[in-house]
């Protein structure tokens, strides 16, 4: 009877069914911690691919002549779409976030998506600026996960309307198959969707993303802004994009061009880049190639636009320093106030309070050259001397 009671817990577990699930639980959290610590890797990896095997055929005269075409006007008209592009996505932003029960005034929103513009360009995963201002402003509404939910769809409502744009536009010209994949694509997302909607339980985590994806984007209230607000910041991409072309040499009509841009801004959605470079520069070769422009010429489109993107987000810089600096002063100012509320009554404190800063031999500061304060200190001096019969001084 003994044995039984010590061999067992109270719900009748033996200790080796104990240990069992215990190693399958630490199994399954090494799995995840480890397939955490590989996806990242992965889509950098295929992202320096993709880069590696572009300057392999076509050699690097494409990546050198990108930032050789590019003159003064046309690094000013990237800052001008750039705060167009902008605002209207920070808008968006707003709009989003507003519908979720998050506070989010236009301001903040453009100095923080400028500043993830810019993370995002520098960094290689191209997306860690997005993660940034997600997180932060969870944490300064107190909800993360709002604020993490609707970065995450005000994203997804921009590749929404490129994916429709890409459509309209692919099927109603030469690369009709192009188009057609994606049909099947924003079907599937639709059916997913539908089906979500109707199966998912209440008690489910993704129930949760689908109440917000009806309520942040698809309510009768918010789709008409956000469609607006995306067309027209995809207009200005799409306008940045020309500007890029035109400086890479490429003489073709808007039209001609504007499959080969959509098809590549689609690329810049893949999450397989770095710092934003890769399916862009290969896919837009591939359409130049198709169209029958040059490959080398593609590559020289995709990296002169990259560097204008790159031009476009510098304001965000501004903004990293201009934050790094308002939170230093911050931190200066709540130190004040603690200092202050404590009495000033630590060491560093008190040593400040001791003339010369409590150094010996500066005590006398600016006074030493007095006579009547040399002859009272020399007289102490005097009065009690030094042990050992050491001289004084």
């Amino acid at each position: 009877m003994v044995q039984a009671v010590v061999g067992s817990g109270s719900d009748g577990s033996t200790p080796d069914s104990v240990a069992s699930a215990s190693d399958e639980v630490g199994s399954t959290v090494a799995k995840k911690s480890l397939k955490a610590r590989i996806w990242p890797l992965l889509k950098l990896g295929i992202g320096v691919a993709i880069v590696g095997a572009l300057m392999w055929k076509l050699g690097t005269e494409g990546f050198v002549a990108g930032v050789r075409v590019l003159g003064v006007g046309d690094l000013f008209a990237a800052l001008g779409i750039g705060l167009v592009t902008t605002v209207l996505c920070a808008w968006r932003w707003c709009l989003v976030a507003r519908r979720l029960g998050l506070r989010l005034p236009l301001g903040q929103a453009i100095a923080d998506y400028y500043r993830a513009l810019f993370l995002n360009s520098v960094l290689p995963a191209g997306v860690l600026g997005d993660v940034q201002r997600a997180v932060r402003h969870g944490r300064e509404e107190g909800d993360v996960g709002a604020g993490v939910r609707a970065v995450v769809l005000e994203r997804m409502a921009g590749q929404a309307v490129v994916m429709v744009a890409g459509v309209a536009v692919l099927l109603a010209g030469p690369a009709r198959s192009v188009g057609l994949v994606l049909v099947a694509v924003v079907a599937v997302v639709v059916v997913g969707y539908v089906a979500a909607r109707r199966w998912v339980g209440l008690g489910s985590r993704w129930r949760r993303t689908v109440d917000d994806v009806r309520t942040g984007l698809l309510a009768r209230d918010a789709l008409p802004g956000v469609a607006i607000l995306s067309a027209a910041a995809l207009a200005g991409h799409v306008l940045l994009f020309l500007v890029a072309i035109r400086a890479a040499g490429a003489t073709q009509s808007a039209e001609e061009l504007l499959p080969i841009i959509i098809v590549a801004l689609l690329a810049m959605g893949l999450p397989v880049n770095v710092g934003g470079w890769g399916p862009r520069e290969g896919v837009t070769a591939l359409m130049f190639a198709a169209a029958g422009l040059g490959a080398a010429q593609g590559l020289t489109a995709a990296v002169a636009y990259g560097l204008l993107g790159l031009v476009a987000s510098l304001p965000g810089a501004l903004m990293l320093v201009r934050r790094r600096e308002r939170v230093q002063h911050d931190e200066r100012g709540r130190y004040r106030m603690a200092r202050r509320a404590r009495g000033g009554n630590s060491v560093a404190d008190r040593v400040r309070r001791v003339p010369g800063g409590g150094i010996p031999g500066l005590a006398l500061g600016a006074r030493a050259h007095d006579p009547r304060v040399r002859r009272r200190h020399t007289g102490a001096a005097a009065a009690h001397p030094p042990a050992f019969g050491m001289p004084h001084g």
